[in-house]
């Protein structure tokens, strides 16, 4: 039988060769199961990739800890350590921290006293992993470098690619995006040059991706996730056997629905079975930045519809992209109105473990909930204080939280939030022309000037939303376009240009529409109707706005939150209302308000 099976294992090292991973796992678990304890330590480390890549996860364990016992009764402390470095990496991927460290320490033993070798480049990257997670950069810079260096004397393409992204890493969580990113570039060469094999390439595609965003250069972020859709859309399917217990999909890359009859309470939030049927096991990891790509160019139903698939497509030792994707679909039925819908999208990111900020707090503020909102954002900011290493993250919070502090009128927290953002967006890539964390810096600074003066001084605002806006279109992102465009209207109405106003109030109201932005495209509709009306007594729209409120029941703080300005300058728009309607009370200016059709 053993002798029978060795023409199979030759196959199989070719089919493994080939990225053909069901045949390389058809014919290592033929010959695994007609001899068993003949296939050598290799041999067994294949099959753990091949049943890695065919979605049997138990498999590749058991297969891969056969290995690891194989090497080690050789005296074959290399191939001990690497495999014993894989089983660490693959229980930590599991959610079994115990094991992995176990196997850790085992990886470390073989090899840390080893001459230096290739293997030990994985060890040097966990080193340089556990120092930022320590913050200490000198020694995560160290362990990169060595890294790089035991890689680059390896001479082996996908360790030398691994090595710069490690190295880029480092250099990105300390500030250092500039550096940071052309090491990063480097290292992608390889990548999307075709150099590397199939488990580093899916490793690299799915670590820069998430460097990308995490350092808000949208460019290369959009550049690379289509080159990573086209490389998972490769007809993986003619190689992949789905895992058993699951349907082979048809023709492209649609999943079929689960064939498990009663879901557990993680799949009825949207996490993905344990047989789900996919071919290519990176393809679910690279589908989320792509909706989250989607979603910035307002493409929104196909990033709804690419969410969902994300849910179908990823593993149960990778929920967290599940999770993202729940939260990017929860943006988008917040951005259109869809409250609940918005709420159940967060619950089910929540569920799956990230934390649903600034969305939740934002959709807090949209129920009328500010308090909750703040307390919100006040709380992630307070986890998630590595500004570094994830600057767009933050400054999405950090942009929330202007928001929802001008909503209430705590101009003081805006303007502490604001610089914070001018600050991130200083460490951010400084590549020519627009940038994702300057143009939300510039936006917040407008809507806090328009808050603090934009009556009394206008340009204060119009400057930087005039940056914003032009930032905003260059990157063809037309939620945020919009909503500068609204921000600009109050600008200028508040300098006198009520044309320039009206102007902006329409191509709002247009982009609104177009997204299925409902609530937005209402308040720009109102606006626009508004500002039709002849109004009286010499009022300005800002006044016949703040008459509008009084006669509503609003206090000044009210009116402030709702038109986004200090509740000073509302007061002095009540004394100039005062004096020119002749009123000299709430009540009186309520009467007037009704009469004249402006309540």
């Amino acid at each position: 039988m053993a002798v029978q099976s060795a023409p199979s294992v030759e196959r199989a090292r070719d089919a493994a060769a080939r990225d053909s991973w069901a045949e390389a796992y058809v014919l290592l678990r033929a010959a695994d199961s007609e001899a068993p304890g003949a296939l050598a330590p290799a041999d067994l480390d294949t099959l753990a990739d091949a049943a890695w890549w065919t979605g049997h996860v138990d498999e590749s364990v058991d297969a891969r800890l056969r290995a690891h016992a194989g090497y080690e009764a050789g005296g074959d402390h290399r191939g001990a350590g690497c495999t014993a470095w894989w089983l660490f990496f693959e229980y930590r991927s599991l959610g079994r921290p115990g094991a992995a460290s176990g196997w850790l320490h085992r990886a470390r033993r073989h090899l840390e006293n080893e001459p230096e070798c290739p293997e030990q480049c994985f060890l040097a990257w966990t080193d340089a992993e556990e120092a930022q997670g320590n913050r200490d950069t000198d020694a995560a810079l160290a362990a990169a470098r060595r890294m790089c260096r035991i890689a680059q004397h390896s001479g082996d393409p996908d360790l030398i690619a691994l090595g710069r992204q490690a190295h880029a890493a480092v250099l990105l969580a300390d500030g250092r995006t500039d550096e940071g990113l052309a090491l990063l570039d480097d290292a992608m060469c390889s990548v999307t040059a075709g150099e590397l094999s199939g488990m580093f390439t899916g490793m690299l595609y799915c670590l820069a991706l998430s460097r990308c965003m995490e350092a808000a250069d949208f460019a290369r972020a959009a550049e690379w996730t289509g080159a990573a859709m086209a490389w998972c859309s490769v007809p993986w399917s003619e190689h992949v056997t789905p895992p058993s217990g699951s349907v082979t999909p048809p023709s492209g890359d649609t999943p079929p629905p689960s064939g498990h009859t009663e879901p557990s309470p993680l799949a009825a939030a949207g996490a993905p079975s344990a047989a789900a049927p996919v071919d290519n096991p990176f393809r679910g990891l690279c589908r989320v930045h792509r909706v989250q790509v989607l979603d910035l160019l307002g493409a929104w139903p196909l990033a709804t519809s690419e969410a969902e698939r994300v849910c179908q497509e990823v593993w149960p030792d990778c929920l967290e992209a599940a999770a993202a994707a729940h939260y990017a679909a929860g943006e988008i039925e917040r951005r259109r109105g869809r409250l609940d819908a918005a709420a159940a999208s967060y619950a089910a990111a929540h569920e799956l473990g990230i934390v649903p900020q600034p969305g939740l707090a934002l959709l807090r503020l949209a129920q009328g909930k500010a308090d909750a909102a703040m307390t919100g954002l006040r709380l992630a900011l307070a986890e998630r204080d590595d500004a570094p290493a994830d600057l767009l993250g933050r400054s999405r919070l950090l942009a929330a939280q202007t928001e929802v502090a001008l909503a209430i009128g705590d101009v003081d927290r805006a303007e502490l939030a604001v610089e914070e953002l001018e600050t991130l967006a200083g460490l951010g890539p400084r590549t020519p022309g627009v940038t994702l964390l300057g143009a939300m810096a510039d936006t917040a600074r407008g809507a806090l000037a328009l808050a603090q003066d934009g009556d009394r001084d206008p340009d204060a605002a119009l400057r930087p939303l005039r940056c914003a806006l032009t930032a905003w279109r260059e990157m063809r992102i037309p939620y945020e376009t919009a909503q500068v465009r609204m921000l600009l209207a109050a600008a200028y109405r508040a300098a006198g240009d009520a044309e320039a106003a009206r102007l902006e109030l329409r191509a709002a109201r247009t982009a609104f529409e177009q997204l299925g932005a409902v609530p937005d495209a209402r308040r720009a509709a109102a606006l626009l109707n508004e500002r039709a009306r002849a109004l009286p007594d010499g009022l300005t729209p800002r006044e016949a706005e703040v008459l509008r409120l009084v006669a509503a029941g609003g206090t000044n703080r009210d009116i402030a939150r709702e038109l986004v300005i200090s509740e000073h300058t509302v007061a002095r728009h009540l004394n100039n209302i005062y004096a020119k309607l002749s009123v000299t009370s709430r009540a009186a200016a309520t009467a007037y308000a009704c009469s004249h059709g402006l309540a």
